[in-house]
């Protein structure tokens, strides 16, 4: 029968005593769709869609009578029936969602554990999602997280940080979402389309000769010779902090002048070229018996854990701003930059995996780059055959 809610508010169930424990009416409009009546006095009635998938006859619930009209039971009957036509099953589908994870639990459960294994930096994921994501998203399940709610949340560690970090936290929701996919946890990921800020260009600090002399003076004075070697290290290197704290002797080869670095930002192993410099640091270095650590902590099981502190005590008692233990690393580009170092070369002493990241010192090189056109000017000038009215005779 064409069925309608009032239709369904009129009839009732199998009466009390019958043998039948309920009652059903197919509807007319919607092929499989059914309301069941239930038997005893409570005369529950629910919407059931019926179809045949693979050979195999099954029952969805819809929903009970009133909270669901007849409208809302077809309109669904017809999306289950479009999914059927496309070969999905709807319980399948209900399943799915049903079993949906949370952020919360995708993430510490099986982004992490994998994170773990891939990447060298997945300790910087774990922070931004113990302090920021995990408190905005952690009890949402995956598939209620929509385009419009990334938008708003990058916007808002944009205006709290700053357009470089809020692309950061862009990258590592688009990665989630992509891998929740791969994983066939969601269907869509709601990060494509969510475009990047611009970020300004990245600081190049740098110190003349004569406050780098100030700072040099000022680790002369300074009480903690571990930390004063490992910055050292690292202005001379132009190495990462971690990979300067994580030296380890066995690495280094004095006699040579190299330095293996086995782990690295990139996941990528290389060898970095040690200067006179760095050579007679390293040689003149203090080595304990028995321990691996080129710059050993107050435990001298483990590394140094950061000089930062002593490294301000530096700056200070030179009378110098402030700077980032990570500003060494700039210094030292600088410097090869300005000394005309090209920027290619400058990529490699760096490590970096893009030539873009290395154009941060491009605007350095322009006094060298002057320097060169100038030599070739002064050639041609050489060069270029001299004019008969720059004799001097007179015609």
């Amino acid at each position: 029968m064409k069925i309608t809610n009032r239709t369904i508010e009129a009839m009732s169930g199998p009466t009390p005593g019958s043998s039948s424990k309920a009652k059903e009416v197919s509807d007319s409009e919607v092929t499989g769709l059914k309301v069941i009546f239930s038997a005893g006095s409570a005369q529950r009635k629910f919407f059931y869609f019926y179809y045949t998938i693979h050979g195999q006859r099954k029952k969805a619930k819809i929903g009970e009578f009133p909270a669901i009209g007849i409208q809302e039971a077809r309109q669904q009957a017809l999306e289950w029936r479009a999914a059927i036509d496309r070969g999905i099953d709807p319980m399948d589908q209900r399943d799915r969602v049903r079993q949906m994870p949370t952020f919360a639990q995708f993430a510490v459960d099986e982004y992490l554990p994998y994170a773990k294994q891939h990447k060298v930096s997945w300790d910087m994921d774990e922070s931004k999602l113990r302090l920021h994501l995990l408190p905005k998203f952690g009890t949402r399940r995956l598939c209620d997280i929509s385009t419009r709610d990334v938008q708003m949340y990058i916007a808002q560690i944009k205006a709290s940080h700053s357009p470089a970090t809020a692309n950061r936290h862009l990258a590592l929701l688009s990665k989630m979402f992509k891998m929740a996919m791969n994983w066939e946890r969601i269907d869509c990921n709601p990060c494509v389309g969510v475009a990047k800020f611009r970020e300004p260009q990245g600081r190049t600090e740098t110190l003349s000769p004569d406050d780098l002399q100030k700072m040099l003076k000022a680790m002369e004075g300074e009480a903690n010779v571990q930390a004063v070697a490992a910055l050292k290290l690292l202005l001379l290197t132009g190495t990462r902090r971690e990979e300067a704290l994580q030296a380890r002797w066995e690495d280094i080869d004095l006699d040579k002048a190299l330095w293996f670095l086995p782990k690295t930002k990139n996941g990528k192993t290389r060898h970095v070229m040690l200067n006179s410099e760095a050579v007679e640091l390293l040689r003149g270095h203090l080595r304990l018996p028995g321990i691996p650590w080129v710059f050993p902590g107050r435990d001298p099981a483990r590394p140094l854990n950061n000089p930062r502190k002593a490294f301000t005590r530096i700056l200070n008692a030179a009378g110098l701003p402030y700077l980032r233990v990570h500003s060494l690393r700039h210094l030292f580009a600088s410097y090869a930059v300005s000394s005309g170092v090209s920027l290619f070369q400058v990529q490699h002493l760096l490590g970096h995996a893009s030539p873009s990241t290395t154009q941060r010192y491009a605007h350095l090189a322009n006094d060298v780059l002057r320097q060169a056109s100038a030599s070739v000017s002064s050639i041609f000038s050489q060069a270029k055959p001299v004019a008969s009215g720059d004799s001097g005779s007179q015609v």
